[in-house]
C-alpha cells in the first residue's frame, strides 16, 4: 500500500511522542501491505474498525498507542493506496464531531 501522507504521522508524533514508535510501526506494516478488504486489514489489526461518515464513504479507523489515539483512513483498495485523514487522542475521537467533517 501506499500511505499518503507520512508527514501527517510525523506532525501528529512530533505532538505526542508516546504516539511516535506505534505510527512507525503502523506505517511499515501499511506500507508492505496487500490489503483488499476490511477483513484483510483485520488479520493485523483486529481492531481496526469501517466506520460511515458524513459524506456517506467508509473510512478505517486503527487505534494507536494502547488506544489513546486514533488513526483515521480512507483505504482505496483497488488503488492500494491508504490516506491519512485524521490523526486524535481518544477524547477527541469520542466527541464524534471528525465525522461531520469527512
Amino acid at each position: 500500500m501506499n500511505v499518503i501522507t507520512r508527514k501527517r504521522l510525523r506532525a501528529f508524533a512530533a505532538r505526542h511522542a508516546n504516539a511516535a514508535m506505534p505510527l512507525e510501526a503502523w506505517y511499515r506494516t501499511a506500507s508492505k501491505a496487500n490489503w483488499q478488504s476490511i477483513q484483510d486489514v483485520r488479520r493485523i489489526y483486529a481492531h481496526a474498525d469501517a466506520v460511515k461518515v458524513a459524506s456517506g464513504n467508509d473510512v478505517t479507523v486503527f487505534n494507536v498507542s494502547g488506544n489513546k489515539y486514533r488513526l483515521v483512513t480512507a483505504i482505496h483498495y483497488d488503488a492500494q493506496r491508504v490516506y491519512v485523514l485524521r490523526l486524535m487522542t481518544h477524547a477527541e475521537y469520542g466527541k464524534g464531531k471528525w465525522r461531520t467533517t469527512l
